[in-house]
């Protein structure tokens, strides 16, 4: 297939550049309205892109979660430097292992689908899904307590699932035998493979109704253009060196006061983030690869540089990282590494606190900075059939140079949904007694910080078990130039003696009937001190009974508040 050099002008480069990104946005959404789980069809746990045939990331669709771009990249690598040239029409590939395949985690599956023109690679189409459920020791596949990747569940090398359009049947039955609910997995599987089908059918009217030269220039073009608009960027900070350092509250096992430290140097148009001094990797899950760094890094660059930045191959090539083998941020094997969202969290506050020295009027003080996770699993009284019920539940977005910070969202590298009651109920036998806010939850500040949510639920019928895993329930979100920390997050258990706190990362807790698990997640920081709020502001969050007297008249002095 003859290959030449086009030039094309900005307008027919947009064009096509709209026309990829729509192929992947609508890819999301076919998988999204396809998948069985509530995981995926309700909290959109997924995401989608387009890779060149040497693996850099082209386009992502618009929801994607930011922490997949590194599961998406680790996995092309992987696959290159295993099959090479043995890659034919009809291949699907499928991975998930951190340790050998490019992945992050257990439970989130990749999916990759060579596009061949004319008898040529030409792209892949990619996804990323979290399934519920991949096996191991715990149900969930995500809870504190396990101390090895072994247990976590199973591990998927880069394997051909698909060998030219037919399916090889005994690898799925592999993948269905180790999971807990292998109907509503085989069910997400399904969809990840017809999103990949539906990419490649969209590409292809792509080439067609631009040429293929076009479509490939337009690749190279989206990739250099991006990479120097981050390079811009970085330049527009000052030049110098800028430190920050945050711990983790534990490791689910053994380990507290986990440190994680930063040095940015900026010089030009060039930024490089060491990690040196940070701890050593832990026995608890919440470990993280080096590839999850990197995109947790990218995503705070990103949103407090250019928030309109595309993400690809181009941003991730401006930006350099070190960080030593064996520690936290670049795990070796066989650590676990289930809950490495925590630590992708915690980087990006990190990330941010460095660059509040140099560019105050463009970052957040520290959010809720946890994916607080909640499992429930049991068997259904209704159907007589096994059921998992997974959630990471948001948390407060730190407050702005502008503006306080939002209220009960997904922060970070997770832009996932909050179940909706309905959903839970319906899909689950299980009752939700209360949801709402955690009244003075968010940092007092200029702006103020925004709220972690309440979660009470109750099993229905049956007993059953529950699992879960939550950060910033001791250190609690910073705030930023006098603004006062979020409040932090815990996990509850009330039964007929009373009410008691959980641990952090509570494993294989029994749930009897009339019992109740409450789960309230951080708040976040905030900014500038709280002597300058606005009245009205301070009038507000009284009103709103988000806040009580005490907190106001406590943080707000001039609120003429009853109560000092």
């Amino acid at each position: 297939m003859t290959q030449y050099v086009e030039t094309l002008d900005p307008i027919r480069l947009e064009i096509i550049a709209n026309g990829l990104r729509s192929i992947a946005d609508e890819c999301f959404v076919a998988l999204m309205r396809s998948a069985y789980s509530t995981n995926i069809k309700e909290r959109k746990d997924h995401s989608i892109a387009i890779v060149d045939k040497a693996g850099r990331l082209v386009v992502q669709a618009e929801l994607t979660l930011p922490i997949h771009i590194a599961s998406m990249g680790g996995l092309m690598k992987c696959v290159l430097e295993k099959f090479g040239d043995d890659v034919h029409e009809g291949d699907i590939f499928v991975a998930n292992d951190p340790h050998t395949a490019g992945g992050t985690h257990l439970p989130d599956i990749n999916y990759a689908m060579p596009i061949f023109i004319e008898g040529e690679i030409v792209a892949f189409v990619c996804n990323i899904a979290h399934h519920a459920d991949i096996g191991g020791m715990v149900p969930g596949s995500m809870a504190g307590g396990m101390s090895e990747i072994y247990q976590e569940g199973l591990r998927i090398p880069v394997v051909r699932l698909f060998k030219k359009g037919q399916l090889r049947q005994d690898i799925m039955d592999i993948l269905m035998l180790n999971v807990r609910v292998p109907e509503e997995r085989q069910g997400d599987h399904n969809a990840q493979i017809a999103s990949c089908r539906l990419g490649e059918r969209r590409f292809k009217e792509v080439v067609k109704t631009h040429g293929l030269t076009s479509v490939l220039t337009a690749f190279d073009e989206i990739i250099s253009r991006t990479n120097q608009r981050m390079k811009d960027t970085i330049a527009q900070i000052p030049d110098g060196e800028y430190e920050f350092q945050d711990f983790m509250d534990s490791d689910g096992l053994d380990t507290y006061d986990i440190p994680i430290c930063l040095k940015i140097t900026v010089k030009g148009d060039r930024i490089h983030l060491d990690f040196a001094g940070t701890s050593p990797q832990v026995k608890g899950n919440i470990n993280t690869t080096l590839n999850a760094v990197q995109a947790s890094v990218n995503y705070a660059l990103i949103g407090a540089l250019d928030s309109d930045m595309p993400s690809n191959q181009g941003v991730l090539d401006a930006v350099d990282i070190s960080c030593a083998p064996g520690t936290i941020l670049n795990c070796v094997f066989p650590a676990p590494v289930a809950a490495r969202a925590h630590a992708c969290q915690r980087v990006i506050d990190i990330v941010l606190g460095a660059l509040s020295k140099a560019i105050p009027d463009k970052v957040i003080a520290a959010a809720n900075g946890a994916n607080t996770t909640a499992v429930f699993s049991g068997v259904d009284p209704r159907n007589g059939k096994p059921y998992l019920y997974f959630e990471t539940i948001g948390g407060g977005m730190g407050a702005r140079a502008t503006k306080d910070g939002k209220d009960g969202v997904q922060v970070g590298i997770t832009n996932t949904s909050n179940l909706p009651v309905e959903s839970i109920e319906q899909e689950y036998p299980l009752r939700v007694e209360e949801y709402g806010f955690v009244e003075d939850s968010g940092g007092a500040g200029q702006y103020r910080g925004g709220m972690g949510l309440r979660r009470v639920l109750t099993p229905v019928d049956h007993e059953c078990v529950f699992n879960g895993a939550g950060e910033r329930f001791r250190y609690q979100p910073w705030g930023l130039f006098g603004g006062k920390a979020g409040g932090s997050g815990r996990f509850l258990l009330e039964d007929e003696s009373g009410q008691r706190r959980l641990d952090d990362k509570p494993n294989e807790v029994e749930i009897k009937l009339g019992t109740k698990v409450t789960v309230e997640t951080p708040g976040a920081g905030g900014y500038g001190s709280p002597s300058d709020r606005d009245a009205e502001a301070i009038a507000s969050d009284l009103n709103s009974r988000k806040f009580s007297e005490d907190y106001i008249a406590n943080n707000y002095p001039k609120s003429g508040t009853g109560g000092q």
